[in-house]
């Protein structure tokens, strides 16, 4: 039962970092003055195509990479 609830809690907290993700961009484009090239790329990074607008945080990937690895080996 213990490793349901910490599943559980994986996975909420893989859809709070999604939702957070999403919402990186799109702020991004909306408040023109965040320079995203002042913020250090292990907390956000940021790719610009010619229509094209992506941002990511490697280290949100990283903790969850983590944390899905910490969860499976110890159960």
């Amino acid at each position: 039962m213990d490793w349901e609830r910490s599943f559980t809690t994986f996975g909420v907290t893989l859809m709070l970092i999604g939702i957070g993700l999403i919402l990186i961009p799109i702020l991004l484009r909306l408040i023109p003055s965040i320079e995203p090239e002042k913020i250090p790329w292990l907390l956000l990074y940021v790719y610009r195509g010619d229509n094209f607008f992506f941002a990511t945080s490697p280290l949100l990937i990283i903790i969850a990479v983590a944390s899905l690895l910490w969860n499976l080996t110890h159960r």
